[in-house]
């Protein structure tokens, strides 16, 4: 475990109320997204008890026979919820799918009128399992809290107005996905560059991502070195995701994880990870900030709403057809 390489900081020291804790707070958040991308969150608001209830639900829905798990496949919606089975998702820019499968969970539905409502899908929760659905919906709003405030302290840090990005994720289309790369039997029988999930950025802003059961994420540093990355049980670690990249112009950097395959001895167990994907609502401009784009930093891409660079990321995953 190399946690040391990437800063650790205290989300209580935002919220303190204290301008010298919070100010401090936001140059160091923007200094490490502004270098590594990744940087260790305490204070996120879930406990290790609860954090342990939601992994026992995970593992148990993921060890049910697949007939049980197809159920809740819903066709026609890209895979934006429910149970995403094995060699659905493709990296972009390879041509092996991840060694996984998944459940999506999103946006739990609200009657205020909103007209989001009527673009994301509604859940979907195994009924065999009461509680997955329980915890997950807590899980998705406790990270979504946190997320809220790490957006306010990147505005801040981006000389932007503290609440900037709040009504941009008001209702946003974030997503709470649990994952279970699954045990490999034949190590041998697997395809040429097959892996638990090839080296890729996140589509959204941040992700939060909660200890995983075993040890294989693996972040790209700047100088290209290879470095692992674990979550201590109070901690998540944080990245910066590709809309965030576009919005700033790569000032803030997405960058480049994957999760390794175990050692051949170990190619017979389960890894399971719940990371939260932050997304603001789909008509978020990402067009990059005007104080992001100098002489020495030219605009590096095109204009996009969120929702255009979504649905353009889900067809290159292989989950979405054109």
């Amino acid at each position: 475990m190399l946690l040391e390489e990437i800063p650790s900081l205290d989300l209580a020291d935002f919220q303190s109320g204290d301008p010298v804790r919070k100010q401090k707070f936001v140059q160091e958040l923007g200094a490490a997204f502004n270098t590594i991308g990744f940087v260790a969150i305490k204070g996120h608001g879930l406990s290790d008890e609860f954090t342990k209830d939601l992994y026992m639900g995970v593992e148990t829905f993921f060890q049910s026979p697949d007939a049980l798990k197809q159920a809740y496949e819903i066709p026609g919606i890209a895979g934006q919820r429910g149970y995403v089975g094995k060699g659905k998702e493709t990296a972009k820019g390879f041509k092996v799918p991840d060694l996984k499968e998944f459940y999506h969970v999103g946006q739990p539905h609200q009657a205020d009128g909103d007209s989001v409502w009527d673009e994301y899908p509604a859940n979907v929760f195994p009924a065999e399992y009461p509680e997955f659905g329980m915890n997950s919906v807590k899980a998705f709003q406790t990270l979504e809290a946190a997320g809220k405030a790490l957006l306010a302290a990147i505005a801040l840090y981006l000389e932007l107005p503290e609440d900037y990005f709040e009504s941009r994720v008001k209702n946003g289309n974030s997503i709470l996905r649990a994952i279970h790369y699954f045990p490999i039997a034949d190590p041998d029988s697997l395809p040429e560059g097959a892996v638990r999930a090839a080296a890729h950025g996140d589509i959204n802003l941040i992700t939060l991502l909660m200890g995983a059961s075993a040890e294989g994420l693996e972040v790209l540093r700047m100088d290209g070195k290879w470095i692992p990355i674990t979550a201590l049980p109070d901690q998540v670690v944080v990245n910066v995701g590709d809309m965030l990249d576009r919005l700033t112009n790569h000032k803030l950097k997405s960058t480049i994880h994957r999760v390794v395959n175990p050692p051949r001895e170990k190619m017979g167990t389960s890894r399971y990870s719940i990371p939260f994907f932050m997304h603001p609502r789909s008509e978020m401009d990402l067009t990059c900030l005007p104080s992001c784009v100098t002489t020495e930093y030219p605009k590096l891409y095109t204009d996009m709403s969120a929702g255009a660079f979504l649905n353009e990321r889900l067809i290159e995953l292989g989950l979405k057809k054109k």
